[in-house]
């Protein structure tokens, strides 16, 4: 496809959902907009994921409140663009008198709004899913969604071309971003702004600015497991104990700190594989269960069976789901920092540069797009 001779208000380099993301906030601002993929289509951590749009448990306080926002988002376009809600709401299911402190205390907060602390028997009814043997308590959120991430991802791609007009360049690479200009190997594409969305690829454009936020790649194991006959129908996504010690809502209440002593002690293992469940389930009945987390400049590729089995070892534990068979196996990455979830580098008053660097891509990005492309088109020329 030819764009010679063609404007337009917005090029987003890259095509995962933080780009989409930023497409959508654009059209919805009336811009005229262009999205640039290298790839042939989405490929990289969008895609890799649960698909769980996740709100319960993120940060407190900007993060939680974007996720709010992105779910909104979700729930709006969605129904739109052709893409089934697999399942909606977060069953916390946790084993530990500490880990059901933390779930009180998170009740508590604003964050906790909506949210139902549940027995074992209650739990029980609710979620025939879990298993109750050694249930302490869960937490019952309503806030969350899931998607197929694998089928979402490409069908928003479709739904914004089109049903908003929105051009996509994919096998294409962006060279340099000069506003109103952005050198590509498909030729000069003419844009008045531009927002670079680069996922875990911290070289092609910007380098010396993204080294500076000293950033590495998480590498982390998904599966499948397939479905199975007698097993109940998920009404909810799945997490459990080693979820609050990971996910920042939880983790930074005081609570958490006696829950990750006892952690330490009985699952040192998982945590040192950055090992935490969440379990959510397809149209088909398989689930897609994870996940870990290995940190490095550059991951190797490969999927140790050790950290696969300390996943289902957490799955076993918590679900009630007859002779679990892994019908599938990946790995994804994406960018991570230690001192921040996400970053919005300015290198001129026309472009924006944004990185999710905390795996939260389908939770915060339609949030942060409209931050972003309200910021940009404000005329402020902020940096």
């Amino acid at each position: 496809m030819s764009v010679s001779g063609d404007e337009f208000d917005l090029a987003v380099v890259g095509g995962g959902i933080c780009g989409l993301a930023h497409a959508l906030a654009g059209v919805r601002r009336g811009l005229r907009v262009v999205v640039i993929e290298r790839d042939a289509r989405a490929n990289g951590a969008s895609i890799r994921n649960f698909g769980f749009v996740t709100v319960t448990g993120q940060q407190r306080g900007q993060c939680w409140q974007r996720a709010m926002r992105s779910r909104q988002v979700w729930a709006e376009v969605a129904p739109a663009a052709g893409i089934r809600i697999e399942h909606a709401g977060l069953a916390v299911a946790v084993r530990r008198p500490e880990a059901a402190a933390v779930l009180e205390a998170f009740r508590t907060t604003e964050m906790g709004e909506g949210c139902e602390l549940l027995s074992p028997a209650e739990a029980g009814r609710r979620f025939p899913m879990l298993r109750t043997d050694d249930l302490q308590a869960v937490l019952a959120s309503p806030h969350d969604l899931r998607v197929e991430s694998r089928i979402a991802v490409p069908a928003l791609a479709r739904w914004l071309a089109e049903v908003h007009g929105v051009t996509f360049l994919y096998q294409t690479l962006a060279k340099a971003v000069t506003p109103p200009v952005i050198e590509t190997t498909r030729g000069p594409v003419r844009a008045r702004l531009c927002v670079v969305c680069p996922g875990d690829d911290f070289l092609s454009l910007y380098p010396e600015r993204i080294s500076a936020y000293g950033l590495v790649r998480c590498k982390l194991h998904m599966l499948r497991v397939a479905s199975a006959v007698a097993a109940p129908r998920f009404n909810a996504a799945v997490m459990s104990d080693l979820g609050l010690v990971r996910y920042l809502g939880y983790a930074e209440l005081p609570e958490a700190a006696a829950l990750k002593q006892r952690l330490e002690s009985e699952q040192g293992q998982h945590l040192a594989n950055g090992v935490h469940l969440i379990a959510v389930q397809s149209e088909d009945g398989s689930l897609v269960v994870g996940d870990s987390h290995h940190y490095d400049a550059t991951p190797d590729p490969f999927g140790p069976e050790a950290v696969d089995e300390l996943i289902m070892d957490e799955f076993r534990q918590v679900l009630a789901w007859p002779t679990p068979g892994i019908r599938e196996r990946w790995i994804g990455t994406y960018a991570s920092a230690s001192d921040r979830l996400m970053l919005i580098d300015r290198p001129s008053e026309t472009v924006r540069l944004v990185m999710i660097t905390s795996g939260t891509g389908a939770s915060t990005s339609f949030a942060i797009a409209e931050e972003v492309i309200d910021e940009l088109t404000s005329g402020s020329g902020a940096t």
